[in-house]
């Protein structure tokens, strides 16, 4: 079951230039970044109040991330949902025909388990189940 909005993620080509201006112009509390390999983004962690802001950049040109760059330059990315099981979640979303990119749960930051549902099953917009993991 959905417990709440964990993060909003946005897409960038400059991490550096936009990690500066969220934390210097908007004045967010910046809580560093991490390198996730298998999604192949550096991102940066911003808290908002109860909710994260996720900035992705690209590590690679065959990054999912940076074809969405190219096709869209960057932006509003996904917003991920917190939720205790997982595999439970996406097999619930299933039964109610919800077209998923992700079957099973793959690795995402803070040791997460995240899996992301197909944007066209909810009006363009793109929603990753996120299950925390052990350090997040």
């Amino acid at each position: 079951m959905i417990k709440k909005i964990d993060h909003i993620a946005i897409a960038v080509k400059n991490l550096n230039e936009e990690v500066a201006r969220y934390r210097d112009v908007l004045g967010l509390e910046f809580l560093g970044t991490e390198t996730v390999p298998e999604q192949k983004v550096t991102a940066a962690f911003f808290r908002v109040g109860d909710v994260f802001i996720e900035l992705l950049e690209p590590m690679s040109a065959d990054s999912p991330i940076s074809a969405f760059i190219e096709k869209k330059g960057g932006g509003l990315h996904h917003i991920s949902l917190e939720v205790d099981d997982i595999k439970a979640d996406i097999m619930r979303l299933q039964e109610k025909s919800v077209q998923m990119l992700d079957r099973e749960p793959r690795q995402g930051a803070h040791n997460a388990r995240i899996a992301f549902a197909h944007p066209k099953s909810f009006s363009g917009v793109l929603f990753e189940l996120k299950q925390k993991g052990d350090a997040s």
